[in-house]
């Protein structure tokens, strides 16, 4: 009598068994579908959820990157997937630019994250699987990552507002071929990805993981375990760094001091944690963050070592780091500054208070000119005229600051007033309502 051939587990139950307990009350999700195996599949999953075990409703949103001869068909197909399981499908024409290599990848990759990122559903399902995760992992170690690019892929992610969930992150892509073959699947073959000239991910995939595999048969669950150990270490880091920034910073600048008290790996761990909490999504390399760091550990209170990167601007003055994005040149300012307005630039912000000593009280919605610097402007004060370069210099602006910094004047071009740093004592008031122009620089003019 012949052995009975073991049934393999139903991919259902491993789905379900993989709805995060953080997802609970979710009654909607959104399937990134781009019509491959492994997103056909776990279309298909979803909608065996919905209708036989009570699951969350389901649709779905493929995005036409147009870099494909193919690419309309495969709309078609996922339309015609959508329809057979009365899945809405939203389809997204996205503009990539025509690279290569790896740059088009990751153009393509983008462009698929902004779908997500408009989708009107809070949750969001992609088909990644354990194949993939290896790939990631192996990508990230050969690109030289820390310990947030080794850990990969989480199984669930909040993202711009968005929940990433990948419910099949510990199937391997063999198990979803045998669950396609036995639900009569069919799916469209993505032909870059049999492209191993030009993307690493596929040189990976076709003639180095299976080489890896028959010498060590537990690589993937190896690689995960990799994975795993990497994001507990990356929380530790992300933790350590937040406490330490909480220690050394100042408003939106660092106390060098501080900083430079601390372990030096620790040092280049709060300087991304800043530049993070900025929300300056172009951060530099970390051999170019390295030696800058170099130059503020070696550099005197009155050197300012820059560190210029893409738009952003790393610099010290004095006894302070500041972190601005680059503006471009030729900004113009609004035709006038009305004292009480608030008024936004793309390098700063002006702000009035009210205190002692500001211009006055009744000034409100007074229009004020702004005053081009020519060289030599003084501000009177109560004992004397101080030179701008003095003013800066006592403010501690620095220098790459102090040619966009707004002048207030009036109507016959009379400095009345260097916002944040002083007021002119012919119109200053002794009581404490007056209005005091405060400027915050968010950005520094490129001169170039």
């Amino acid at each position: 009598m012949a052995a009975s051939r073991k049934t393999p587990p139903d991919l259902l139950d491993t789905l379900i068994q993989s709805w995060p307990d953080a997802l609970s009350g979710q009654r909607h999700l959104e399937l990134a579908l781009s019509g491959g195996m492994d997103s056909v599949v776990l279309l298909d999953l979803l909608c065996r959820w919905r209708d036989e075990r009570g699951g969350p409703a389901v649709s779905a949103v493929h995005v036409h990157h147009g870099l494909s001869r193919h690419a309309d068909d495969w709309v078609a197909a996922c339309r015609r997937w959508c329809d057979q399981r009365a899945v809405p499908l939203r389809v997204v024409h996205a503009q990539v630019s025509a690279g290569g290599g790896e740059s088009l990848e990751a153009e393509a990759r983008k462009a698929r994250y902004q779908a997500f990122a408009d989708s009107a559903q809070p949750l969001i399902a992609l088909a990644h699987h354990a194949d993939d995760q290896s790939e990631t992992v192996l990508l990230q170690v050969l690109r030289g990552g820390g310990t947030r690019a080794l850990a990969a892929m989480p199984a669930l992610r909040s993202w711009h507002g968005k929940q990433l969930w990948r419910p099949l992150l510990k199937v391997g892509r063999k198990t979803l071929a045998a669950y396609a073959a036995e639900r009569n699947l069919d799916w469209v073959e993505d032909d870059s990805n049999a492209d191993t000239e030009h993307f690493l991910r596929n040189f990976l995939r076709h003639d180095v993981l299976g080489l890896l595999r028959q010498r060590q048969p537990a690589l993937d669950k190896q690689l995960a375990r990799l994975a795993q150990r990497m994001a507990d270490a990356a929380v530790m880091v992300d933790t350590l760094a937040a406490m330490d920034l909480a220690q050394v910073q100042r408003g939106r600048e660092l106390d060098v001091p501080a900083l430079l008290a601390l372990p030096e790996a620790r040092q280049r761990h709060v300087l991304l944690a800043w530049l993070e909490q900025l929300n300056l999504h172009s951060l530099p390399t970390p051999e170019a963050l390295h030696n800058w760091l170099l130059q503020v550990q070696t550099a005197s209170a009155a050197s300012q070592p820059l560190l210029e990167y893409r738009t952003l601007v790393l610099l010290r003055y004095r006894q302070r780091l500041l972190a601005l994005p680059r503006i471009a040149a030729g900004q113009e300012w609004p035709p006038c500054a009305v004292v009480g307005h608030d008024q936004m630039f793309p390098h700063g912000e002006l702000r009035w208070q009210r205190g002692a000593g500001g211009l006055p009280a009744q000034w409100q919605g007074r229009v004020l000119e702004w005053l081009q610097r020519s060289g030599g402007e003084k501000l009177p004060l109560k004992v004397g005229r101080k030179p701008l370069k003095t003013l800066f210099q006592d403010g501690g602006v620095p220098p790459q600051l102090r040619l966009d910094w707004p002048l207030l004047a009036d109507d016959d071009g009379e400095l009345l007033a260097v916002p944040s740093l002083g007021v002119s004592a012919r119109h200053a008031v002794d009581g404490d309502d007056g209005w005091w122009p405060q400027w915050q620089p968010t950005g520094i003019v490129s001169q170039q």
